[in-house]
């Protein structure tokens, strides 16, 4: 047992700099304050959740109210190991939640402080790990692979070249050209496989004109699929490769569009097919094991057939690909290349709706250079 502890607008200002998610409500389950970190937990501002209710916050949860419950009725500190909650029925978090009663002062009664964690996060740490050192291996696996291959590969081509101007009969030039033309595919294949291994040149970076870039390209090549914006037009320029961060867009962005296309009832040029290009802040995350206070979060939402269940653990590996004919590599390349600059890459998928977020840090620094240059518009 204890007293409830006091706290004040100083106090409240404190609660931001916490990395753990805080929010603070009073008598009624009315939201007061909300911290960055719950700000980016729960994927709502601060100005949207003052008002609120708990239930219209996290939804209707007997778990937590009867947590509430308990530790005003003790006025004492209680945690509640495992707790789901559902954030406008889309958004669902496995969370462990700490409920402490407060004195708010000014003739506010009940406060209460809530200090949510994410069970899962420790997981996620450790499956990012595990697929960056599974991505290490297999880029070495790859890299001596395609070297293997790339010299034997230059004989048989130089080979058919040599017959084919040998060949008296003109039929069977058709057959050394089937070898010349799947070797250049082979070789070509061999190149891609390799480029991923330089390090990126790092230079600043306005990623809505890489999303603009991929959105262009997109649009010629997939004429039916709309093209949708939805920018938050105060990010911050980013330190990176602005090539490989065009080529990591491209990539989940033509993957997707080639799955919509290859949908039922979706045709290339008559439509049917939606993306949209998201950008928001992200506060207050860990990635590849450091933390940092912001980051740029880009979401590539797409109408298509999903991914399927038995790809979703693979669907980063080299060579796996659901389409016939495809190579299998642009989603690791994708990888690759947000991995070497620190940032990761994860995806959600049901039929009808599949988002690619993936988070890039932003250096301290970088965070006081505003990106004023350009305000793209709404679709």
């Amino acid at each position: 047992m204890g007293e409830s502890m006091p706290i004040n607008s100083a106090a409240l200002t404190g609660l931001d700099l916490l990395a753990t998610a805080v929010v603070v409500v009073d008598d009624d389950q009315g939201v007061l304050h909300m911290n960055p970190a719950a700000e980016n937990l729960f994927e709502t501002s601060h100005t949207s959740a003052v008002g609120l209710t708990l239930p219209r916050l996290l939804g209707e949860n007997d778990v937590l109210t009867a947590s509430i419950s308990y530790a005003r009725t003790n006025n004492c500190s209680y945690t509640e190991h495992e707790l789901e909650v559902s954030i406008n029925g889309r958004l669902r978090l496995n969370l462990a939640c700490t409920v402490s009663p407060v004195d708010l002062g000014a003739g506010i009664t009940g406060g209460t402080l809530l200090e949510f964690r994410q069970i899962d996060q420790q997981l996620r740490v450790e499956r990012e790990a595990r697929l960056l050192e599974q991505s290490q291996a297999h880029r070495e696996l790859i890299r001596n692979l395609a070297h293997e291959i790339k010299n034997p590969l230059g004989g048989i081509r130089g080979a058919a070249q040599l017959l084919d101007r040998e060949l008296e009969r003109p039929a069977l030039h058709e057959y050394t050209q089937v070898i010349i033309q799947e070797s250049d595919r082979l070789q070509s294949l061999m190149d891609r496989l390799l480029t991923p291994h330089r390090l990126p040149l790092p230079g600043p970076v306005n990623i809505h004109e890489v999303l603009e870039r991929v959105r262009s390209i997109m649009l010629a090549e997939f004429p039916g699929i709309v093209m949708r914006r939805d920018y938050d037009t105060s990010m911050p320029m980013l330190t990176g490769d602005r090539e490989q961060l065009i080529q990591v867009v491209l990539n989940i962005v033509r993957n997707a569009a080639q799955a919509i296309e290859g949908a039922d009832g979706v045709d290339k040029k008559t439509g049917g097919g939606e993306m949209r290009l998201k950008t928001r802040i992200a506060r207050q995350v860990t990635l590849a094991r450091r933390r940092y206070r912001h980051a740029v979060q880009i979401e590539i939402i797409d109408n298509g057939p999903g991914i399927p269940e038995s790809m979703r653990e693979r669907v980063f590996q080299p060579l796996i690909s659901g389409r016939e004919g495809g190579s299998g590599l642009g989603l690791t390349i994708a990888h690759n290349f947000v991995t070497q600059h620190h940032g990761a890459i994860t995806f959600e998928s049901v039929p009808g709706h599949t988002s690619f977020k993936l988070l890039l840090p932003v250096q301290d620094d970088q965070r006081e250079t505003r990106d004023t240059k350009r305000q793209m518009p709404q679709a």
